[in-house]
């Protein structure tokens, strides 16, 4: 159990890849929290208190002090608590890793959400496009490495979970092969390294409730078309 002294507390929806970042590092770190499960169709007012200007989730409240937005919560934990670091002590490698891990939200989730989720036949096609030219950067950054952050995962692979666990999900929601061991042989055994590493097994949600969420969600958007 926390001490009064070291109150931590995570509001999340289980199922998000970024409460899941948060979660991987929580782990990593071996820091003991409280898990708010929260709706984000009826937020609760502890969310509208600790994240007035988002309003989503992750929050991480340490001590009564809220932070949100996932890789801002990773990098401090990463500074709150020691041992296991995510980030590389050398400032040319730790402005790397936020470089990568801010490229897999701008790009590579940007385009694969366009390729999934866009009902446009067209701006789906582009999305497909740009999934592809993302992961190989990805897949060359990678080079012969076990994880982004060598023998050890960080903060680019945390970022990553993204395209190592729900990535697939989306694929098979959409019938789509964007992300597989042929076209991106190190990225793919990349991910199957990840998701396999205790602290990040741990952390995942369930697979076959996210399929069917998302499924639904696709279904919808068809049907509105």
């Amino acid at each position: 159990m926390a001490s009064i002294q070291e109150e931590v507390k995570l509001l999340g929806v289980k199922g998000s890849p970024f409460v899941c970042r948060v979660e991987i590092a929580l782990k990593l770190k071996g820091v003991e929290y409280k898990f708010i499960q929260e709706n984000l169709h009826n937020k609760s007012d502890l969310l509208l208190k600790y994240n007035p200007i988002y309003k989503k989730v992750p929050v991480l409240v340490h001590n009564e002090k809220p932070l949100s937005e996932s890789l801002v919560i990773v990098e401090y934990i990463d500074d709150a608590w020691k041992g296991n670091p995510i980030l590389p002590a050398e400032p040319y490698q730790r402005a790397l890793a936020r470089f990568w891990s801010k490229f897999i939200d701008d790009k590579v989730f940007a385009a694969v959400r366009k390729a999934v989720f866009t009902i446009d036949e067209k701006e789906r096609e582009n999305g497909i496009e740009e999934s592809l030219e993302a992961l190989q950067f990805l897949e060359n950054e990678l080079k012969d490495k076990k994880f982004f952050g060598g023998e050890e995962f960080g903060l680019v692979d945390i970022a990553a979970i993204i395209i190592a666990f729900w990535v697939p999900i989306f694929e098979e929601v959409a019938g789509l092969q964007l992300f597989t061991s042929e076209k991106f042989p190190k990225l793919y055994n990349w991910s199957q390294e990840f998701i396999n590493h205790p602290v990040v097994k741990e952390s995942l949600p369930p697979r076959e409730p996210l399929l069917g969420f998302f499924k639904g969600l696709r279904e919808n958007l068809a049907a509105s078309k």
